[in-house]
C-alpha cells in the first residue's frame, strides 16, 4: 500500500512461483474534514478491503520524507497507522519496504521514474496500460516488489496500499 489521507491507492496481486496475477486495485480517498474522521474512514476502508481479497500479507511502503516536511511525515504516520491496526486487527501481519528497494526490483534501478515502475508493472501483470492513477500503479509495484523479495515462492496473495500524503 502506497498510503495517503487524501487518496490512498492500493492494490491485491496473486502470486505462485512466477505467476502473479491482478486481483483488485483502486483508491480509497477519505472525505475532507477533521482528521480523526478521515483516519476513521480510511481505517474503514481497509478494513472492508481485507474482508472481501483476504490477504495473507499487507505490504505498506516505508515512512520516508525529508526534514524540511515534518508535518507530513506525521500525517503519513497518522494513515500507516490505521492501515497497519486494521490489518492486525484482522490477524494480517504487515511489512514494509522502501520506495527505491520498490524501484529496483521492478526496474534495476533505485531512481527508476514513476513511468518505468508503472510500465514494469503492467508488463508483470500482462496489463494492456499502466493502471492508473499513479497511486495505484505504485501499490501495485509495492505488492510486486515484496513478491520478489520474497523469492517469488512463499506469497499467496498480498494486499499493498499506497502513499500517505
Amino acid at each position: 500500500m502506497d498510503p495517503a489521507l487524501r487518496v490512498t491507492g492500493y492494490g491485491v496481486i496473486d502470486g505462485t512461483g512466477a505467476r502473479v496475477r491482478l486481483v483488485e486495485a483502486g483508491v480509497v480517498s477519505p472525505h475532507v474534514g477533521a482528521l480523526e474522521v478521515r483516519l476513521a474512514q480510511l481505517h474503514r476502508a481497509m478494513a472492508d478491503i481485507i474482508a472481501q481479497t483476504h490477504p495473507d500479507v499487507v505490504v505498506i511502503e516505508e515512512l520516508y520524507t525529508t526534514y524540511k516536511n515534518p508535518g507530513t511525515a506525521i500525517l503519513m504516520g497518522h494513515a500507516r497507522g490505521v492501515l497497519a491496526l486494521a490489518s492486525a486487527q484482522a490477524g494480517i501481519p504487515v511489512h514494509t519496504i522502501g520506495h527505491a528497494h520498490v524501484k529496483r526490483a521492478l526496474t534495476g534501478s533505485g531512481s527508476a521514474r514513476k513511468e518505468q515502475v508503472g510500465a514494469m508493472v503492467a508488463q508483470m501483470l500482462g496489463l494492456r496500460d499502466r493502471p492508473r492513477p499513479l497511486d495505484v500503479s505504485d501499490a501495485l509495484a509495492i505488492a510486486l516488489a515484496f513478491h520478489h523479495r520474497k523469492g517469488r515462492g512463499s506469497l499467496a496473495r498480498a494486499a499493498a496500499p499506497s502513499k500517505v500524503s
